[in-house]
């Protein structure tokens, strides 16, 4: 029995039957793998980047190998290594065997732990137990590069969510220890990209930082909304269900064109009709607070942490504010303390990631996240 294809996938990467537009970003990212070229992919949450990634891998001509590896847990330098080492030695080898065979060398001062599920076409699993003791940071970043040397083969190694360096205490000493060892491999190239806009940017786009102008910057824009609607219309249609080119529209229009939050709102809406049933008005407008209700906890969270001025400030901008926020007339109007006081209230909004500037304007990053506060804080 044929199992059918997700209509709708949100929450993690996304391919094939639902990943859309990207030509060209596809094509140059895969001509920066293919040609060594590193890569930094910057944009807000949500917009697809992992899927982006995801995708490009499986285009890669067999002569190049692409390691993936997500550190959001990552909270140390050496946590980073151990999560490092681990998935480029897995992804480099195709059986258990050559796994050992690739990491003898690195791993003769380690005790490794390695662990098997009970299926055997499960994966393994590794606690390298990399310290100081052991290996010297060179010794692991250099890992890579003897690798490839030893395979004949590129390695790209893909890193998600690489913001997370940016916010370790050691965060500079380390930047600069990556670029001192990557900036001369010849059979290594990197893909850098992460989920906090205003880290990333400040990372690679601040000539202060070592990792400044490190490799081709890939600004990921928005999807267009035809595509989207051509998407939602198809995928509906193919589950004997409609909706309309314009209801379609409503659905991208109501989460700014957000990729992921496209296929939620999407999903949202699918799950209320049957086959043979067309979408209405009523359907997108509960789909909509569906949305919002599952996401409230997450926004809670990100909320009950701020103090009165913060949330101030969030209703202002909310309130159609972009700047000007210390005329003493707005300061007054919303309750934002001195004008010395603004300063501190975009850094610490900017930092929890709640909001962005675009030039002097400012707005809220997460689209839902605005539609729900509009709607709790300023009714």
């Amino acid at each position: 029995m044929a199992i059918k294809n997700s209509s709708f996938v949100f929450g993690v990467s996304v391919s094939d039957y639902n990943f859309i537009g990207r030509e060209q970003e596809s094509r140059q990212l895969k001509l920066n793998f293919e040609e060594g070229v590193n890569t930094i992919i910057i944009s807000p949450r949500r917009w697809g980047k992992t899927s982006l990634v995801q995708h490009v891998r499986k285009m890669i001509s067999p002569d190049v190998i692409t390691v993936y590896v997500d550190i959001f847990g990552c909270k140390s330098e050496y946590e980073f290594y151990n999560t490092l080492v681990e998935a480029l030695l897995k992804q480099t080898a195709s059986t258990m065997q050559l796994w050992m065979d690739n990491a003898r060398d690195f791993l003769a001062r380690l005790s490794p732990k390695i662990s098997f599920a009970p299926e055997p076409t499960s994966e393994f699993s590794v606690a390298l137990g990399i310290t100081q003791k052991t290996h010297t940071p060179e010794e692991v970043l250099n890992l890579a590069e003897s690798i490839a040397e030893k395979k004949g083969k590129r390695i790209v190694i893909c890193i998600d969510e690489f913001q997370q360096i940016g916010e370790w205490s050691d965060s500079i000493s380390m930047q600069k220890k990556l670029r001192s060892i990557w900036q001369h491999q010849k059979m290594v190239s990197y893909c850098l990209f992460g989920s906090k806009k205003h880290m990333m940017s400040d990372i690679f786009q601040n000539k202060k930082m070592p990792l400044y102008q490190f490799g081709d910057l890939i600004f990921l824009p928005k999807i267009p909304k035809e595509k989207w609607v051509d998407y939602i219309v198809s995928h509906f249609a193919e589950r004997q269900r409609t909706i309309s080119d314009n209801l379609a529209g409503q659905i991208c229009d109501f989460v700014d064109g957000y990729s992921s939050y496209v296929q939620q709102l999407a999903w949202h809406v699918f799950s209320l009709i049957d086959e043979g049933d067309i979408v209405t008005d009523e359907h997108i407008q509960y789909a909509m607070d569906n949305l919002m209700g599952s996401c409230e906890l997450l926004f809670l969270e990100q909320t009950n942490p701020l103090t009165e001025y913060q949330m101030n400030f969030l209703r202002a901008i909310s309130a159609g504010v972009q700047t000007g926020y210390g005329d003493a007339e707005i300061r007054t109007e919303y309750n934002l303390g001195s004008a010395s006081n603004i300063p501190r209230l975009k850094t610490a909004l900017i930092k929890a990631d709640l909001i962005e500037s675009d030039g002097n304007k400012f707005q809220i990053t997460d689209p839902v996240f605005a539609c729900w506060f509009k709607k709790r804080f300023m009714n």
